[in-house]
């Protein structure tokens, strides 16, 4: 049985906008921002009243990089309940 969860991402378009917005406007802490030898940024933030949950916020890391292969993609098309989410 779950009974905590201490990591999840999030995969934003942008860390700066996302660093703004959950930092600046919301109030989350910054646990972790560090940028790696290639280029990567590793940005992780907690919630102020949460400090043991860990978001990290993710950039795709290529263009292209991410996303549902062809036999997913048409097994996950349709309605979704009205969800309002197309796959990408």
């Amino acid at each position: 049985m779950i009974t905590k969860v201490s990591h999840t991402s999030l995969f934003v378009s942008d860390q700066d906008k996302a660093y703004d917005f959950y930092v600046n406007k919301l109030g989350f802490k910054v646990h972790t921002d560090q940028k790696m030898d290639n280029g990567f940024r590793w940005l992780t933030i907690t919630p102020p009243e949460q400090p043991d949950l860990e978001i990290a916020l993710l950039a795709p890391l290529a263009p292209g990089a991410m996303g549902y292969d062809e036999e997913t993609k048409t097994a996950l098309k349709g309605d979704h309940h009205g969800w309002g989410w197309e796959l990408v």
